[in-house]
């Protein structure tokens, strides 16, 4: 019989966890929706049987590796993409990456995992995984500029940001510092992508500048918090992209590859 306190200390530790695999099966999915259910369905799998996330010597890995053991017999995470409403290059270019090379991606640049540990999660081989990255940070420069918003209070990371996002390819629109502009410069530009803070200067929010800017047009959102982990509690309506700061180049022209992947899903 397993040892109550080992059993509490396993409980606590897949807890903590939880919020970031909602982030990674939101990321991969671009659904809220379908990827909590994905991460229900692996919390109630690792309650029931806590020895199958005991076996990794680190409970992060082993709640990943068990939510990817879990698609194999109930299919993919994945959906087919639905980009009639893209043209050109763009659409072109949302296609090309597989869902291994996303997975790949996001799990190492998103989720902080060595080249190693993604491939176990996902139960191929180290060569593999290492070939899957490879593509799809080729693939990374093959998507074509979209039209970026950015909202963010504080102007040396909004320049940041911006820097980022010009050197990803992409056109910055403008950058916003409170709801109102943030509001007027999607109506003004029409983005295909808006770059968001969780809080602005004057108790604005981003998330209440988006839900209005969503009233009138149809586009992802990328979101980033110094504090995914309590964003992502479940308990209410959440974002699907979720990114942390700090971020680096490649974390960030990885969200917004895979936010125009699921475009019009």
């Amino acid at each position: 019989m397993p040892d109550e306190s080992v059993t509490k200390n396993l409980s606590e530790a897949i807890t903590r966890t939880l919020p970031f695999l909602r982030r990674y099966a939101r990321a991969v999915s671009g659904s809220q929706q379908r990827g909590d259910e994905w991460v229900r369905l692996c919390a109630e799998v690792a309650v029931q049987q806590p020895e199958l996330i005991a076996k990794s010597a680190d409970t992060k890995l082993g709640v990943f590796k068990l939510f990817h053991s879990l698609q194999q017999p109930f299919g993919g995470l994945e959906r087919s993409v639905a980009v009639e409403s893209v043209s050109g290059r763009l659409k072109e270019s949302l296609t090309e990456m597989a869902p291994l090379q996303r997975q790949v991606l996001l799990l190492t640049v998103l989720e902080g995992f060595t080249v190693g540990d993604a491939a176990e999660v996902l139960g191929v081989d180290i060569d593999t995984a290492e070939r899957g990255l490879a593509e799809a940070r080729q693939e990374l420069q093959r998507v074509a500029s979209v039209r970026v918003l950015v909202i963010e209070d504080e102007a040396i990371i909004a320049l940041d940001v911006a820097d980022i996002v010009r050197n990803a390819g992409h056109e910055v629109v403008g950058i916003a510092a409170t709801e109102k502009a943030a509001v007027e410069l999607a109506r003004k530009h029409s983005p295909h992508l808006v770059l968001a803070d969780i809080q602005l200067r004057g108790g604005d929010s981003g998330i209440s500048a988006v839900n209005e800017i969503m009233g009138s047009m149809t586009v992802p959102v990328i979101f980033v918090t110094g504090f995914p982990e309590r964003l992502l509690t479940g308990k209410r309506v959440e974002p699907a992209f979720v990114i942390s700061k700090p971020f680096d180049p490649d974390l960030l022209r990885a969200a917004i590859a895979q936010a125009l992947h699921t475009v019009s899903i």
